[in-house]
């Protein structure tokens, strides 16, 4: 196109212009102005995926380009900020004015994404142009302003332009993108044509009757050079693709990945179709395309009255304790009938709630009871009347163990997330099972006219509703998940119970199960299939390394750490979502660099987890003399570490929220190396509700793909 012509001339200009000056005048399309002013418009064609084609393309294309160059200043970094929504809005009434295009969301959607192109490919030129040398090497002198472009540029926009040019993060991302675009292994070889005129090209010259041709034809068509031969790796990749394409129905192709992705083994990302050029999309490309799961609006639809039944229980079932409380007055239950229950546990695992009798009796905890003979807690018999039991979620931060641990003396049940605690029988209660509060020795209780028996029918009934929206069934409410060793460095299975679903959809604090259920989401959706990821990302499980296991255990802890580090000899950033007690933070380790990113959504200090420091610290020093790295004496006893400036949560119950977009949005940057300030992409000071959402909608995504809950 043509700014794309200007910019491929501008950048092959010889290095001293001072004898020879480029004759080539700026692009600023002045026939279109002229016409314009005649009332003179130019037609545009959109092919059958919504793709701009035909004669006027090119024109419409460079004049985006210089309206662009008007309108958008060149220090504006991101196109997606707010502030430029009066400026995107001229350029496409400017557009209007001069070319018959519909006024609809679609099409404006498709001119000002191309806009946006424009203006990154404009920011890219100036700076090859002016900041770096014939190496591509950023210049270390002052350059001087570009006259040329002044009309475009003020010189007080030139001066920060450069700044933002010159800073250390920016060349970062610049290294890493040219050295990942300078040799690409199947190298597109059509120049600015496009795919969608590419496409347009290859059907008028074979005078074809059809309206678009497959991904993976246009794919090899702009791999073909001037010569017209075709490399053998090319071929085979479209072979493949020609034997895939008919053996993979039309369903399964736009439902999972397309031939060619499947052909490339890399992912297809959302949004675009791989092989067609910009403006296809899936919805555009596959006409009703039929869907193996429902949709992000269906699924919240759904779990909105799931929620909606969820608070018309917890009011249920308020009532239903008030009566039970009582009747409790009226009747003295035996004490031997309360401990001897064990008979009531189903065997194996299942979900519970935790109850404490003393100074209340309330609920303080959710995890699973552990109901299996000969059972050991920390290789000790169980006390009797008590189950082994794992925590979950704490809902009382000051809430006392039943029984504390003598051996790493930890006596709140806040320290024993992800850790087995014994529980007296009495205090323990099965998914849905309502507890009943022991004889109440206060007087003056008023007493209800409903019966107690009614209350627990109302109670069954909404309970059994719950049950048909929520399909858990099989073995107490529990669904396993396998996690495979590449996630965690051991093979393991993870259990969901009902309530972990539930914490999503009332949006309360949420336990290990679910935070490991988002990495196999992440593992799954955008690591598998793409070494570059994998390669460059892992995991550390918080179930092998808590708060509870690194007082008691903190060998085993540490032994873990070093192995996960010496799994690989490439530089990996290791993700490790930490809990304190009662929150969430997220630490990213870099152990070759020795370098510990600490994200905390409260803006907590790392000086606040003293023994979790520790054994990062001493987990990197072992494995740096495992690997026989000299280190200046200077750091030979620091390991850095760096706050990141991430946005921060405005509750008490968003930071397992947090940590988890704070993995994706890593990944999704792919960078190893995290700004303190935070990617500019995602910066921001706090997360909106609809960033959470994001989130819990691709968890239910999740758990409906896998058949963790059927809708």
């Amino acid at each position: 196109m043509a700014s794309d012509q200007e910019n491929s001339q501008d950048a092959n200009a010889p290095d001293d212009t001072s004898e020879k000056e480029i004759t080539r005048g700026i692009t600023i399309m002045k026939s279109i102005i002229r016409d314009r002013d005649k009332a003179v418009t130019y037609n545009v064609n959109w092919n059958a995926d919504n793709q701009l084609i035909g004669s006027n393309a090119a024109k419409l294309a460079s004049y985006i380009g210089t309206l662009v160059r008007m309108h958008i200043p060149i220090t504006a970094t991101r196109w997606s900020n707010k502030e430029l929504g009066s400026a995107k809005d001229k350029i496409w009434t400017e557009i209007l004015r001069s070319f018959n295009i519909e006024d609809t969301t679609i099409r404006k959607k498709y001119i000002l994404q191309l806009a946006g192109k424009r203006h990154r490919g404009w920011r890219t030129f100036l700076t090859n142009k002016y900041l770096k040398d014939k190496e591509i090497f950023f210049v270390e002198y002052d350059p001087e302003y570009p006259v040329k472009y002044a009309i475009f540029i003020t010189e007080e926009e030139w001066v920060a332009f450069v700044a933002q040019r010159r800073d250390e993060n920016f060349k970062k991302v610049s290294a890493t993108n040219r050295e990942r675009a300078s040799n690409p292994t199947y190298a597109y070889k059509k120049g600015c044509l496009g795919y969608a005129r590419l496409e347009e090209k290859i059907l008028d010259e074979t005078k074809s009757d059809a309206t678009s041709l497959p991904p993976h034809v246009l794919w090899k068509e702009a791999r073909v050079g001037k010569d017209g031969t075709v490399r053998d790796d090319v071929q085979h990749i479209y072979d493949e693709c020609e034997t895939l394409s008919q053996s993979i129905s039309t369903a399964e192709d736009q439902e999972n990945r397309s031939v060619l992705s499947r052909a490339l083994n890399v992912p297809e990302y959302p949004g675009r179709v791989r092989g067609k050029g910009h403006g296809c999309t899936p919805t555009s490309l596959y006409k009703n395309p039929r869907r193996r799961n429902p949709s992000n609006q269906e699924v919240m639809e759904t779990l909105q009255a799931l929620q909606a039944q969820v608070l018309q229980l917890q009011k249920d079932n308020e009532r239903y304790r008030c009566m039970e409380k009582c009747s409790s007055q009226l009747k003295e239950t035996s004490e031997k009938a309360s401990i001897n229950c064990q008979n009531k546990f189903p065997e194996g695992i299942s979900s519970c709630q935790l109850y404490l009798s003393s100074p209340t009796y309330r609920l303080v905890g959710k995890g699973k009871v552990h109901n299996t003979s000969g059972d050991l807690l920390h290789h000790r018999p169980l006390p009797d009347g008590h189950l082994k039991v794992s925590v979950d979620v704490v809902l009382d931060k000051d809430a006392l163990l039943p029984i504390p641990d003598i051996v790493s003396e930890t006596t709140l049940l806040r320290d024993a997330i992800g850790s087995f605690v014994a529980w007296p029988l009495d205090l323990i209660f099965i998914d849905d099972e309502t507890p009943t509060k022991p004889a109440s020795k206060d007087k003056g209780i008023l007493r209800h006219n409903e019966s107690v028996a009614s209350q627990k029918e109302v109670f069954a009934q909404g309970s059994q509703q719950l049950s048909q929206k929520i399909d858990m069934a099989t073995a107490g409410a529990i669904r396993l998940l396998d996690m495979e060793e590449d996630i965690f460095g051991y093979s393991c299975t993870e259990t969901i119970g009902k309530e972990d679903l539930e914490h999503i959809f009332r949006h309360q604090e949420l336990g290990v199960g679910v935070i490991h259920t988002y990495i196999r989401f992440l593992y799954d959706n955008f690591m598998r299939g793409n070494d570059q990821l994998s390669n460059r990302f892992r995991f550390v499980s918080s179930s092998l390394v808590n708060k509870a296991l690194i007082c008691r255990e903190p060998d085993s802890c540490r032994e873990y750490l070093v192995k996960r580090f010496t799994a690989s000899s490439t530089n990996n950033l290791y993700l490790w979502p930490y809990n304190s007690g009662c929150h969430w933070l997220l630490l990213a380790i870099d152990p070759l660099k020795e370098v510990v990113y600490f994200l905390n959504s409260i803006d907590g200090e790392w000086t606040n987890y003293p023994d979790m420091k520790q054994l990062v610290d001493t987990s990197i020093k072992v494995f740096r003399s495992q690997r026989q790295a000299r280190v200046p004496r200077t750091k030979s006893s620091n390991i850095t570490w760096i706050k990141v400036q991430c946005p921060l949560q405005r509750n008490g119950i968003d930071c397992g929220y947090f940590v988890m977009r704070f993995m994706r949005e890593i990944i999704n940057m792919n960078q190893i190396e995290i700004p303190i300030t935070y990617f500019d992409e995602y910066k921001c000071a706090h997360y909106t509700r609809l960033q959470l959402e994001q989130i819990k909608e691709e968890l239910c995504q999740y758990f409906i793909e896998k058949r963790l809950i059927s809708i």
